[in-house]
Order: C-alpha cells, then structure tokens, then sequence
C-alpha cells in the first residue's frame, strides 16, 4: 500500500494547530460574543475555556506519541470500546473539522463584500430569510478550489501555506494590538457583562470548543512527520498551540472592547474593524484588519481541509466507510479521494450562504467536546500511572461538562431544533456510510 509523504517538522505542526483554531471569527463574530457576554464575560470564557482544555490537551500528547494514527479519536477509543464506538466518535471529530470549511468558504464572501459592496449583488435564493448572492458564492468557490488544488499536490505545499498565513496573521495581531494599547480607553469596558458574571461566561464557555478545535489536528498528519521528526515534538506543538490560541481571542476581545465603546458594536457586521475605524477616524486600520482577517480565513480554512482529509482517509483505509476514500496519489502521495470528498462536501454546504454561520458554532462546539471526552475516557482507561489518570480526570470533567453544556434543555444557550436536525442529517449519513462496505461484502 503506498504511504503518505513524511514532510513535516515541529513549525508545520504548530502552525496547523493553531491555523485550524483561528480563522476570522475574531472579525466576522465579535459582535456575537460582546452580545453573549460583555467583554469581560466573553474574555473570562476564552480565558477560562484555554485553562480547562490543558489536560484534554496533554491527553492528545500523550496519545498521538503511543499512537500516530491519523484516525485520530477513532483509533484511540477502537483500543478499548466497540468498534460501533469508535467508529461515530472519529465521525463526530469529523464534523467538528469538516463543517468549518463551507463556514469558512462562505466568510470570504461575507468579508469581501464589507470592502466591495457591489458584492451584495445578483441574488440568487434565500435560506432562512438570508440571500445569497451570485458573487459572494463564486468567490467561495474559488477559495474551495485553490485550497483543493494546493492540498491534492502535496502536503509540503499546505504546510508552505499554512506557515506563511499563520507568520502573517500573527505579525498583523502585534500591530493592531498596539494600536488597540495606544488609542483605546478603559471606561470602553464598561459595562463588564452583558448579564450576570455567572451567565456572561457560561455563554462564551459553551462555544469555546468550536472556536479552539484545532490542537487535536496534529494526530491527524501524525503519520506525515520527517523521519527525523521526535515524537515528544507533537506534544509541544499541541500545547504551544492551546497556549497562543486562548491567548489570541481573549486579547482581540480585549483589543475590541478597549479600542470603542462595545455596547454601540452589538448587531453590526464586522464589529471588529468598526470599532477600530470609530477610534481611529480613519479607513486604514480597516483595511489592515480585513488583510489580516482572510490570511486568518485562509489559515482556518486550510488546516481544517487538512484534518476533515486525513479523517476520511484514515476511515476508508480502516474499512469502515468505502475503501475507495484510503486511495493515495502515486505521485503526490496525498489522500486524493479524501480530498475530492471534503471538496464536494465544502461545496455543497456553501450553498447555504450566510445561514451557515452562528448555528455551526454551536454544532461543532458539541462535537469537538465529544470527540475530547471519547479520547480522554479511552487514555484513562488504557493508562496506568495514577499521576496521569489524574490529568486525564480532569480532561474527562471538562469535556463532559462541555457536551453538557450544549445538550441539556436546562442551560441556557443549549441546541436549538434546527441545530438537532442538522446533527442528525450528519448521524444519518455517518450510518450509510458505514453500512455500504458492509452491504457490499454480503
């Protein structure tokens, strides 16, 4: 059977992690989550969000050293639960990676049509009251495409690419934190919460997973390492990753609420780069922020084709959906089907245009907290060592009050019916999948 390409060192796998967890949230969401919170409730929640995901982290770098399989979740829970288990646990990890990408495709649009409004243009349908328009999808389009084309030509390309957004987005986020630091004021603060302390963090807390997915990406190309390349190196990045991407979105909401009075931001597109051209009076700090917010789209976006590829790859060669899907390219030793497929799938959710965007947060927030608890149950089952069954405990309570959180009619912000349907769409395909290598072997 042919392999996939050994290329990457400790720089791509950090910056695949942390790519995959910023993307342009930050900017297109912001008003979303001083709305949720108040600044000081939606920074305690990232905050406090990054602290508690420390052990599901260590629980990953403990794994992916014992285990370098790109099933990921799949492969750790299948050492110790039914293959049933294992199975629809790697495929909610799935669509915790997968559902980000036609998020991401249609972002671009969204943020174009902020700097050129002949964007909004042409209409073609609505969903869910919002309009599509005939530009907007077309450059989705092109962005799904070019992303296609980069990963199905080697992993070396995605990593070049992947590393030079990630250097950019993180060089622009100094400038405008100091613009932020220079022209900004306390009393923008206030209020500090939206309601009480107690739900303004709550709120943020519970979408927190969907928007620091990304650290447990580095399974997913775990079996893609330079043969030089020493394990403990995938820990590290695991934990560089959590460690810069809380920081990254507790400081931009700071940023944001400390740059304007954030009361005045609630319910206006692209908050972020309003509240800096208030203070400011003036277009250019705008425009950096936008540049800095599609290199943030691109890095996102290409981390998560990455790991949603890998996934399906590592399923088809385990037998578990079409084998077809475990193909490799005899030249780019890349999982070429597995591309096409996330490729399709990108491309049909990027129909839904902007009605794809807050309800997927909270989709992918349950199932990256799935796919963290199933990993962390599995380790402490597996391990030991009472000093790591401690950490992997702490993993366990973290990830299921996080599921919780979503799940339970009782907590405020928990699953609409539209987001339960949607969720079971992605079950019901999951199990046809699954049941066609089946079927074809009777």
């Amino acid at each position: 059977m042919t392999t996939l390409a050994r290329k990457l060192r400790l720089a791509d796998y950090f910056a695949l992690a942390f790519g995959t967890m910023v993307g342009a949230g930050w900017l297109v969401l912001m008003d979303d989550w001083l709305g949720r919170s108040g600044p000081l409730g939606a920074i305690l929640g990232f905050a406090l969000g990054g602290v508690l995901l420390l052990p599901v982290g260590y629980v990953y770098g403990q794994w992916v050293q014992r285990l370098p399989d790109a099933a990921g979740e799949a492969a750790y829970t299948a050492e110790v639960f039914p293959p049933i288990v294992s199975y629809f646990t790697g495929w909610m990890m799935l669509l915790a990676y997968f559902i980000v990408c036609p998020w991401e495709a249609v972002a671009v649009g969204k943020l174009a049509a902020y700097i050129f409004p002949s964007l909004n243009s042409f209409e073609l349908y609505r969903v869910a009251g919002q309009p599509v328009f005939l530009p907007r999808l077309a450059l989705g389009v092109g962005l799904t495409v070019f992303l296609a084309v980069l990963n199905y030509r080697g992993i070396r390309w995605s990593a070049s690419f992947q590393n030079w957004t990630t250097a950019i987005v993180l060089l622009l986020f100094v400038l405008l934190l100091g613009i932020s630091a220079d022209r900004g004021a306390p009393a923008n603060f206030h209020p500090a919460f939206r309601t009480t302390p107690f739900v303004s963090i709550l709120l943020t807390l519970q979408i927190v997973p969907y928007f620091m997915t990304g650290f447990e990406s580095v399974p997913k190309v775990a079996e893609e390492a330079h043969p030089g390349f020493r394990s403990i190196g995938f820990f590290r990045a695991i934990m560089m990753a959590l460690l810069l991407g809380v920081g990254f979105y507790v400081l931009a909401v700071a940023a944001v609420a400390y740059v304007a009075p954030w009361q005045g931001l609630i319910g206006k597109r692209f908050a972020t780069a309003i509240a800096f051209e208030q203070a400011l009076g003036a277009r250019w700090p705008v425009r950096l922020i936008l540049i800095m917010a599609l290199f943030g789209l691109f890095q996102c976006f290409n981390g998560n084709f990455v790991a949603a590829s890998r996934l399906l790859f590592a399923y088809g060669r385990r037998g578990t959906i079409p084998p077809r899907f475990a193909e490799v390219h005899q030249k780019f030793l890349t999982p070429s089907v597995a591309i096409l497929g996330i490729t399709a799938g990108t491309l049909a959710g990027l129909l839904l245009g902007d009605a794809l965007l807050v309800p997927v947060t909270e989709v992918g927030s349950m199932a990256s907290a799935l796919g963290w608890l199933a990993a962390c149950w599995s380790f402490w089952l597996v391990e030991r060592r009472i000093s790591l069954r401690a950490v992997t405990g702490l993993g366990i309570v973290v990830s299921l009050l996080l599921f919780l959180m979503k799940v339970l009619p009782v907590i405020p912000g928990h699953f609409s019916p539209a987001e339960w349907i949607a969720l079971g769409i992605w079950l019901a395909l999951g199990t046809i999948l699954h049941c066609r290598p089946r079927l074809a072997q009777v």
